[in-house]
């Protein structure tokens, strides 16, 4: 991947609904090779995909919460039985594994504290070898989406 293929991810990761005219455009290139480059991207999985990214209060869910999970290794199965488990739970937004201590860190989005909290009671602690959860609410999101940097 050289510095021409990071602008094209660059500039998809700001405007994902850009022409291939527009994107030859940005990145200063005919539209066949700019094309080609981006066939290319997509075909190595440099681009995994393309989607809106919707404003969560927009849709209702005004309430940002961290969570973060502490497993008990009961078996080897403990972590897939997990990961299934909140893979399957719609208001989890993020999961992310991680190394030390807590295991889990999950975001989530929920409308407002009271559907938080029976989440929090009714899936969360109930998801599968979880020793112990806590918690932190989301104030503001000062960083939101960010495209990756180019290196």
């Amino acid at each position: 991947m050289d510095a021409l293929d990071r602008k094209i991810l660059t500039e998809l990761q700001l405007d994902g609904r850009l022409t291939i005219t527009e994107l030859a455009a940005r990145v200063k290139l005919s539209i066949s090779p700019c094309h080609r480059r981006l066939r290319d991207l997509e075909r190595e999985g440099a681009i995994r995909s393309y989607r809106a990214v919707v404003d969560p209060a927009a849709v209702g869910l005004h309430f940002e919460a961290l969570v973060f999970a502490t497993l008990r290794w009961e078996s080897p199965d403990t972590v897939t039985a997990f990961e299934e488990a909140v893979a399957a739970v719609p208001h989890v937004l993020q999961a992310q594994r991680l190394f030390g201590e807590p295991d889990y860190l999950l975001q989530v989005a929920t409308a407002d504290l009271a559907a938080f909290q029976e989440l929090y009671d009714q899936r969360l602690a109930r998801l599968p070898g979880v020793q112990r959860l806590t918690s932190t609410l989301v104030m503001k999101n000062v960083i939101d989406d960010r495209p990756l940097p180019e290196s």
